[in-house]
């Protein structure tokens, strides 16, 4: 791991999403809850905030992290069609929160596709992407709108 023993603690924070891709009638099924395994929106949400606890278990080299914030959305998006899932993370320390924010989301991702598999086993998962993070010697960034 990385020496972060000399910087100072900051508030730092980073927001990630991703999207599950589906046919229309997929998405319908899921935001009807009518999938077999229960409550998609609600156990994806669980599994992105409980993955992003546990980031230093799953990506070698990550430093524990005392997590302040942790806060999964998933929105449908008609247009898609499909579900538009986003993190956001926050810590107080000496390291950023980025690798939290994109393991919440691809977990997250994850649990859509295993709970609806039985619908569309057809669904991907795409562009799980960092859009901005703050705070640190780096300071801030925000992903260009035109990288999606």
């Amino acid at each position: 791991m990385v020496d972060v023993s000399e910087k100072t603690p900051t508030e730092r924070t980073a927001v990630a999403e991703g999207r599950v891709v589906m046919r229309a009638e997929t998405l319908d099924a899921v935001l009807g809850g009518n999938a077999k395994k229960g409550d998609v929106l609600g156990a994806a949400r669980i599994a992105g905030i409980l993955a992003a606890k546990r980031t230093h278990e799953l990506i070698p080299l990550c430093h524990p992290l005392p997590l302040t914030k942790v806060q999964v959305e998933i929105t449908p998006d008609s247009a898609l069609p499909g579900l538009v899932v986003r993190a956001t993370t926050k810590v107080t320390g000496r390291t950023g929160v980025e690798m939290e924010a994109l393991t919440a989301v691809s977990v997250a991702c994850l649990t859509i596709y295993d709970m609806a598999k039985a619908l569309e086993r057809g669904m991907r998962i795409e562009a799980i992407r960092l859009v901005e993070k703050r705070g640190g010697k780096s300071g801030a960034y925000r992903a260009a709108e035109s990288e999606d």
